[in-house]
């Protein structure tokens, strides 16, 4: 029973987080904001952003979820936490989460989020015009964006946050009922055996503790739920 309470939660754990994406982006570097290349680029040794663990150069974007905040994985959705940053040259750029990659919807104009070959995602950043044109047109419009749509973009940014945040509060609420409902009914089942021998020798009332004590945990956990 033991052995029980430890593997369910930890099938539970994988089977929550594990998102790891069978097909791989051709750069290991895709995703990565500008700002953070010195980052990745410094060391073969890369320490996830959180300070949890290390992980080598090698294990970057290999489709598994080696950093708690998705350090590792900005290129894939392996990391329900890391954030995918579309280069969009020529357009603007764009932050995604990792949900978004390979989703079957074309989010950035440059394509970049839908390498999986599922849909085909053209470039659209230089559309209707070179490259000089549409460098120069998009700083103008950067320099001329009213404040009312950078808010928008940092509302719709936080609020993504908030909506993930949530979601990891749910996984582990989830794990915490599982637990506790198992070591109670481990108790309510050890009691009821303990009822029985306790009723062949005769000392029934003994056991009216156990009992107390397994009623009291899913009275509780009903109350909550």
């Amino acid at each position: 029973m033991e052995v029980v309470l430890i593997f369910v939660p930890l099938l539970i754990i994988s089977f929550f987080q594990s998102s790891s994406s069978s097909i791989l982006p051709k750069s290991p570097y895709l995703g990565i904001h500008p700002e953070d290349e010195k980052y990745y680029f410094e060391s073969q040794l890369i320490q996830c952003k959180d300070g949890s663990k290390s992980f080598t150069r090698d294990r970057l974007n290999d489709g598994f979820c080696d950093c708690i905040d998705g350090t590792d994985e900005p290129g894939t959705p392996a990391c329900p936490r890391s954030k995918f940053y579309c280069k969009n040259v020529g357009s603007t750029p764009l932050t995604l989460f990792s949900s978004r990659i390979n989703d079957r919807f074309c989010d950035c104009c440059d394509g970049s989020d839908e390498y999986d070959g599922s849909i085909d995602c053209p470039n659209t950043c230089f559309k209707n015009g070179n490259v000089g044109r549409k460098n120069h047109d998009y700083m103008s419009s950067r320099m001329h964006m009213s404040s009312f749509d950078l808010q928008g973009r940092e509302n719709t940014t936080n609020l993504e946050d908030l909506i993930q945040k949530l979601k990891d509060l749910k996984i582990v609420f989830i794990l915490e009922v599982v637990l506790v409902s198992m070591v109670a009914f481990y108790l309510f089942r050890q009691d009821v055996s303990l009822v029985t021998s306790d009723q062949r020798d005769g000392l029934g009332p003994l056991t009216y503790e156990g009992r107390g004590l397994a009623r009291f945990l899913f009275s509780s956990f009903c109350s909550i739920l």
